[in-house]
């Protein structure tokens, strides 16, 4: 799961690079960005319940 969400961190990087670039508009960008929220925010509980 660790790595999904050093994935998941990537996508959102790359996700800000594709929208500074105009490649993608803003209601792209807005709509991909909170899904890919939820999933850093899953990925991020996941692993903390992990390390217990």
């Amino acid at each position: 799961m660790s790595n999904a969400l050093k994935e998941a961190n990537e996508t959102s990087y790359w996700l800000d690079l594709l929208h500074d670039t105009n490649y993608i508009n803003q209601k792209m960008h807005h709509d991909i960005n909170n899904d890919i929220n939820e999933i850093i925010s899953l990925l991020v509980s996941i692993v903390k319940s992990s390390k217990k």
